[in-house]
C-alpha cells in the first residue's frame, strides 16, 4: 500500500544546497574522465525514452541494451516509418533533459519523496527490458542508489540527492548532442539518431539537432529557474 507520505510535500531545502548541488552536477558532466563514467546515468535515460515513447506509440519493444562505452541500443519491432518511428527516434536526446525538466518542476512543488520513488519506478520497469548484464548492472545499482536514499535518510540527504540528480539531468543532457555533432564532423557515427531521422523525414541532420539543442537548452533554463526559485 502507498503510504501518503510519497504524495507530501516536503519543506523547501537552504539555497545553498540548491546551489551546492549545481555545482556537483556540474563537476560531473565537464571533466571529460568524469563525464566517461557519469555518462552511463544518461545513457539510461536516452535510451529508457526510445523505450517509453516506442510503447506509448504502439511499437513492441524487444529490448535495450547499454554498453561499457556509453552506447546503448533501443530495439522495437512496428512499422518503419510513420509518426511512432520518427518519434521513438527523437525521443533519445530529448529524454534526459525533459526528465530533468519535470523532475525540476516536481522539487519546485516540494514533492522530494515522490520524484525518487517516481524514478525508482521508471528504474525498475526499465530493468525488465535490459537485454545485457552491463545494462542490467548500470540500472540495478542506480535503481539502488535511489531506493536506498528513498528508504534509509534523512529528509535532508533525500533533498540533496534529487536536487544533484535533477541537476544533472539537466545539465549533462546538454553535452551528448554536441559531441554527436563532433562525431560527425569526422566521420562518425554514420547511422544516428539525427540521421534516422533525415531519412525517416527528409528534413536535414542540422534541423534535428537543433531541436536537440533547443529542447537541453530550454530545458536546462526552465529547470534550473525552477530549481532557484526564481
Amino acid at each position: 500500500m502507498v503510504t501518503p507520505e510519497i504524495f507530501g510535500t516536503q519543506p523547501a531545502p537552504d539555497r545553498w544546497l540548491v546551489i551546492g548541488t549545481a555545482v556537483l552536477a556540474l563537476a560531473a558532466v565537464v571533466p571529460h574522465a568524469v563525464w566517461r563514467l557519469s555518462r552511463n546515468a544518461i545513457t539510461i535515460a536516452h535510451e529508457g525514452g526510445h523505450g517509453l515513447v516506442a510503447l506509448v506509440t504502439g511499437r513492441r519493444l524487444d529490448g535495450i541494451r547499454l554498453h561499457s562505452d556509453t552506447s546503448g541500443l533501443t530495439v522495437s519491432r512496428g512499422k518503419p516509418t510513420g509518426l511512432g518511428m520518427i518519434l521513438t527516434a527523437a525521443a533519445g536526446y530529448t529524454a534526459p533533459p525533459l526528465l530533468g525538466l519535470g523532475g525540476a518542476w516536481l522539487l519546485a512543488a516540494h514533492r522530494i519523496t515522490l520524484l525518487l520513488w517516481f524514478a525508482t519506478a521508471l528504474l525498475i520497469a526499465m530493468l525488465v527490458m535490459i537485454r545485457n548484464a552491463y545494462g542490467a548492472l548500470t540500472v540495478i545499482l542506480t535503481g539502488a542508489a535511489f531506493l536506498l536514499v528513498s528508504w534509509l535518510t534523512e529528509p535532508e540527504v533525500q533533498a540533496g540527492f534529487a536536487y544533484a540528480a535533477v541537476w544533472f539531468l539537466l545539465l549533462g543532457g546538454v553535452r551528448p548532442a554536441f559531441e554527436l555533432q563532433a562525431k560527425r564532423r569526422h566521420g562518425g557515427a554514420p547511422d544516428s539518431d539525427a540521421d534516422q531521422l533525415a531519412r525517416l523525414t527528409h528534413v536535414p541532420p542540422a534541423m534535428w539537432f537543433f531541436l536537440f539543442h533547443a529542447v537541453s537548452l530550454c530545458s536546462l533554463i526552465g529547470g534550473g529557474r525552477w530549481l532557484l526559485g526564481l
